[in-house]
């Protein structure tokens, strides 16, 4: 075995989890490769969406031929998909050419597991998803100044649409000396942004003693070399008004906040578990605006949850100007197997589901493009992320997430650089280098 080719379905915590299973096959001593040239190819797995399960089974059966070509080439599957029994036994079944499916928990265990299917064995192996978080497992980041960083596995909300807690099991929060450590180390190497992840932040250190997520954003503000500090996901009802007044005296916290509020009506976010009403997400985003008043509030919204009239589906409509979201991730309601919603009764047809999301994504882009427009003739600091070759422009995000494109050199990639704000297209900006400024 030479080398591995990684294949990520779903979020930011299974993209940060790719780059530790890299970390892993590199210690190793296996090296990244295409997936046609690579000796093992694994699948990095999501279940939150039905079509994610699809594109896995989809793509593991074009595997075949290439198996049958290649007898020696390992394939491997994990991730949060792994985590349930159906869909792993279906998997098991359904693709006898698969060596290795792994759980979400097992990550550690990868260098011992492949060693038996190395030997010649079929392995099915998941920990309990409970377990404690496994430390100090190298990571391999992809180069540049901005780096993803857990700081807790699990969820404890139960929204009745998500599968999460089922396959991540339970909230548990790293150990804040951990983190730190972590964040200390990639300011040594260069990183000036740093993304702290979990399902819901906002309740990161609820399983350690004294200790929560505004002391934490405290700790990792006080880190030389590190200008930037973002964060997902944050749950609405577990925003306190002390973490927006930490968030506000902290100059290092990006002006963006991801806070999905799924739907714009009470009467479903109480059907979705959410833990809020309407009223109650509005206030917040008040306090916020007034506490940091170039804040850019993005957000997730789900069209056709089961009993969502047409009434509920215009109050989420509203919501969008109400709030004056800078872009919205939005997806049609895909029952999953294993939760609440999945037998709720008044499903919403196909064909209703397709007309609201068009809506709302209509309505949506407007407001986008709103938002966009309030930067014109304005010098914003870019952090320059890369080149994008269709464009032949760099591109990179402000401290409020918006993405810029401008003409520049290849060696700004990584710096901080003003840039004057000429245009808007759809979701972006375009600008001109005003000056370099790291």
């Amino acid at each position: 075995m030479q080398s591995y080719y990684i294949e990520t379905y779903g979020c930011q915590m299974n993209a940060h989890d790719s780059e530790k299973i890299a970390g892993i096959l590199d210690t190793m001593g296996l090296r990244a490769a295409e997936k046609e040239q690579a000796d093992i190819i694994l699948f990095n797995t999501c279940c939150v969406r039905e079509h994610a399960e699809k594109r896995v089974f989809g793509n593991l059966g074009a595997l075949q031929k290439l198996k049958t070509e290649k007898p020696n080439l390992v394939v491997a599957v994990c991730g949060c998909m792994m985590q349930q029994t159906e869909v792993r036994e279906r998997l098991y079944h359904r693709f006898p050419f698969v060596d290795l499916i792994i759980g979400t928990n097992a990550l550690h265990m990868l260098p011992q597991l492949l060693e038996r299917v190395f030997c010649g064995e079929r392995v099915l192996f998941t920990q309990g998803i409970d377990d404690e978080i496994a430390e100090d497992l190298p990571t391999k980041r992809a180069p540049g100044v901005a780096a993803s960083v857990s700081i807790m596995h699990g969820c404890n909300n139960f929204c009745t649409y998500c599968i999460v807690p089922y396959v991540r099991g339970r909230e548990r929060s790293r150990q804040p000396e951990r983190i730190i450590s972590e964040i200390q180390a990639l300011a040594e190497q260069g990183y000036s942004e740093v993304l702290l992840l979990g399902q819901n932040v906002n309740s990161y250190g609820n399983n350690l003693e004294d200790m929560d997520f505004s002391k934490l954003l405290r700790m990792v503000n006080d880190i030389d070399g590190i200008k930037r500090i973002r964060f997902m996901t944050s749950h609405p009802k577990d925003l306190s008004s002390g973490l927006i007044a930490a968030m506000a005296g902290l100059p290092k916290i990006c002006s963006h906040l991801h806070l999905p509020v799924q739907s714009g009506s009470t009467n479903i976010l109480k059907l979705m578990n959410r833990g809020y009403t309407r009223e109650e997400y509005l206030a917040l985003t008040r306090e916020l605006r007034l506490a940091l008043p170039n804040i850019e509030l993005t957000t997730d919204i789900i069209v056709g949850f089961p009993g969502e009239t047409e009434a509920d589906f215009e109050e989420t409509l509203s919501i969008i100007d109400e709030v004056g979201f800078s872009a919205a991730f939005t997806f049609m309601f895909s029952p999953r197997t294993g939760t609440a919603a999945a037998n709720l009764p008044e499903q919403v047809s196909q064909a209703t589901k397709k007309n609201r999301l068009q809506q709302l994504n209509t309505l949506q882009t407007l407001q986008t493009r709103k938002t966009n427009e309030r930067y014109l003739g304005r010098v914003e600091e870019v952090l320059v992320d890369g080149f994008d070759q269709r464009t032949k422009l760099l591109y990179g995000k402000l401290s409020c997430f918006k993405t810029v494109y401008f003409p520049g050199a290849f060696d700004m990639i990584g710096s901080y650089v003003g840039v004057f704000i000429e245009k808007t297209h759809n979701s972006s900006l375009l600008g001109l280098l005003e000056q370099k400024v790291q």
